[in-house]
């Protein structure tokens, strides 16, 4: 299918695959969408500045590149920048078209239904979306695909009204009479209201009195405040509600200006905030912030996950917002028709960018215009037809499946540099646009039907890298195909993902299965594999400390949340498997200690220490906390045996006192991953699994027990 991008400062047209259904989520062929003036055109100019310039507006973003650099080196970080210059900007948040399908969770939406959509990353200007069921609203009869792709502009101006509390007889200002500005001043004058409106550009001006609105101010001809004052008998406006963009500073501090007394201001558009007590301090004013759509906005349990507030307490949520907007240009309160300046087909959309930024005579809106469910078809599998090319025999086709920034930074450039072992086949994410971006970056096709992939007889593993939540199921399918899974830890949530796992491979012999290798990456670093070695002629048990500096991640991150399940079993994991490889010895207990969260701003699973001993007698403890400082060394191990001691420090330095050779140190952090890769080909080759199923089995085992000491469960 078609998805427009932006690239270099220009709007490119892309064939990607089309999107697969996911829970609470419907598909919906476009129609028509509608590109937003203010945000897309900045992102347009954006993308063809240069990267020193960019660089100069976003030094938080160098920040991570430089981190990056110090800690997967600099080859690494170059693929990622790299790559994510040549991705281009994914761009559209406002659509209509007619529901395909829906998943079976989603009763109030069927195929055939007229619908409009809106939100960034899903009502993106493509032939073909895939939108939770939240932010979806049916579109009443009457009103056109046309006028109801405009749904996401509709309700963010809306939103802003309804902060604003209008009521009859009131007097408002809309400063910027764009295309939020223009349907805001509709819904007041819907309300009872008299409207000023202002904006530098005489036409939108002129436009918004054609719409009814009552005064309309140029602020180039002297202060506006001044002339609210004098239009409103020297009261000052009733309220404001500012849906400019700007980065001065001016435009809310005369909006402050031109309220009376206990007036209000209510902030929609992009403006400069340093604000100055005075304009506040002596009117007593309200200063409201709007945001986007309305309430459920930004809260992934809402949009992503289809939460419903509960009406009593939340009258107006987005979506809610969204079907009074459609209600609203159904009964006639709101026109359109003067605000749209054209329709450009999808593979024009570089002309309808161009026409609202460099035309004479700028429209307010412009739409992209799709072909009609009859003139184009979809395939039933959204993924492009398997290349006929096969893999060579001597490597082996692999199909990466999750390509987020772990993936793009670690695996998949890995993966290129061991061509000799390994063909990257294909590409697999649920975002059609990501799929086909990191394919044309490292190879093979992009695809979004991951059971098509397991279909495809060249692909002969999986290296699966998705969140925490899909892997135990996403690992089974791909084994029951007959595929080799090198899974990212963890390798199950709960017992009952990890006993299937089990039981899948209890049917018959380990050797007689495809190889599962759980990505515990440590026991593959060269300081770990020395350490391994060096203890193995050991004549008496070990102690084992380990200390993990993790640091904080905000208590709303998906790591913490069900998707990820917490860091004890998202990343402490890697620790208990080390434990494991290094004594070789079954597990016989568990003890934790942790310190309960005293606020939401750490979680459950951020500071503990989890003991272990194990049957050959060692113990080992682990420390996991997120209270230190970023800049101290994340990971430290240090084992005690026969009177020697070995020190890992941060996967940089081996030392050791009582050990020959026990030295090794590099300047780039070595943590496995380009090793694991290494042994996961020659597993395959071999049939010698590089970690045993039931050393795997036991670290997710290990993380279990601890989460269960963590959240007070019985085991």
């Amino acid at each position: 299918m078609q998805q427009v991008f932006i690239k270099r400062g220009r709007a490119v047209v892309e064939q990607v695959p089309s999107p697969t259904l996911e829970p609470g989520t419907v598909l919906v062929r476009v129609s028509h969408s509608c590109i937003s003036s203010g945000t897309e055109l900045s992102g347009v100019r954006n993308s063809g500045e240069p990267l020193w310039k960019r660089a100069l507006k976003h030094p938080e973003e160098v920040q991570k590149v430089v981190t990056m650099a110090a800690g997967q080196g600099i080859g690494s970080t170059v693929s990622v920048v790299r790559g994510r210059l040549a991705e281009g900007l994914v761009v559209g948040y406002s659509a209509a078209g007619v529901v395909e399908a829906v998943s079976t969770d989603v009763d109030e939406f069927g195929p055939g239904d007229r619908v409009a959509c809106a939100g960034t990353g899903h009502a993106s200007h493509a032939q073909m979306i895939r939108v939770p069921r939240n932010l979806i609203a049916r579109i009443p009869d009457g009103v056109s695909f046309a006028h109801a792709s405009t749904v996401a502009l509709g309700a963010i101006a809306l939103q802003g009204v309804r902060r604003a509390n209008p009521t009859l007889g009131e007097t408002f200002v809309v400063v910027g009479l764009g295309a939020l500005g223009q349907i805001a001043t509709q819904l007041l004058k819907a309300n009872g209201c008299r409207v000023i409106g202002t904006d530098i550009n005489p036409d939108r001006i002129a436009l918004g009195r054609a719409a009814g609105l009552d005064v309309g101010l140029d602020p180039s001809d002297g202060d506006a405040h001044l002339k609210v004052l004098r239009v409103t008998r020297d009261l000052g406006a009733d309220g404001v509600i500012i849906t400019a963009s700007g980065a001065g500073d001016e435009i809310v501090s005369s909006a402050f200006r031109m309220c009376r007394r206990r007036g209000r201001v209510v902030l929609v558009g992009d403006v400069g905030l340093a604000l100055k007590r005075q304009d506040i301090y002596e009117k007593e004013l309200d200063f409201l912030v709007s945001t986007s759509y309305g309430p459920g906005r930004y809260d992934a349990d809402f949009e992503a996950r289809g939460l419903k507030y509960p009406v009593a307490y939340v009258r107006w949520t987005e979506t809610e917002n969204m079907a009074a907007f459609l209600d609203l240009v159904s009964a006639g309160r709101v026109s359109l028709t003067s605000l749209i300046g054209g329709e450009f087909p999808v593979e024009e959309a570089q002309a309808a960018y161009t026409a609202l930024e460099t035309t004479e005579r700028p429209p307010i809106l412009a739409l992209l215009k799709y072909a009609s469910p009859q003139e184009t078809a979809f395939p039933a599998r959204a993924t492009p037809a398997t290349p006929t090319r096969a893999s060579p025999k001597d490597r082996i086709g692999v199909a990466v499946v999750g390509p987020g920034g772990f993936a793009k930074a670690v695996h998949l450039p890995n993966l290129t540099s061991l061509k000799d072992c390994f063909d990257i086949r294909a590409v697999v994410s649920h975002s059609p646009p990501r799929a086909s971006q990191v394919s044309r970056q490292f190879g093979g096709y992009p695809a979004t039907d991951f059971d098509a992939v397991l279909e495809d007889p060249g692909v002969d593993a999986l290296v699966v890298c998705t969140r925490h939540d899909l892997h135990a199921s996403m690992a089974l399918r791909g084994l029951r195909a007959g595929k080799h899974v090198l899974l990212e830890k963890p390798l199950a949530l709960t017992r009952a993902e990890l006993a299937e796992v089990e039981a899948f491979y209890a049917e018959s012999a380990p050797s007689a299965k495809p190889v599962l290798l759980t990505g515990f990456n440590r026991r593959f670093s060269p300081y770990a594999q020395r350490a391994r070695a060096l203890v193995s002629s050991r004549t008496s048990p070990m102690v084992i400390t380990y200390r993990m500096n993790a640091g904080h991640i905000p208590p709303e991150h998906w790591v913490h949340g069900l998707e990820g399940g917490g860091r004890n079993l998202g990343e402490a994991c890697h620790i208990y498997d080390l434990f494991t490889y290094l004594t070789d010895a079954r597990v016989t207990s568990v003890a934790v200690q942790s310190i309960p969260p005293p606020s939401g701003h750490r979680a459950r699973t951020d500071n503990f220490m989890a003991s272990l001993r194990f049957e050959d007698g060692s113990i080992a403890c682990l420390t996991y906390t997120s209270l230190g400082h970023r800049a101290y060394p994340k990971e430290h191990l240090e084992v005690f045996v026969d009177g020697r001691v070995l020190v890992i420090d941060d996967y940089l330095e081996l030392s050791g006192e009582g050990f020959k050779d026990a030295r090794m140190k590099n300047r780039v952090p070595d943590k496995g991953h380009l090793e694991e890769l290494r042994q996961f080909a020659s597993g395959l080759r071999s049939g010698i699994w590089p970690i045993p199923l039931w050393q795997q089995v036991q670290a997710t085992e290990i993380a279990l027990a601890v989460q269960d000491e963590l959240c007070g469960r019985a085991r």
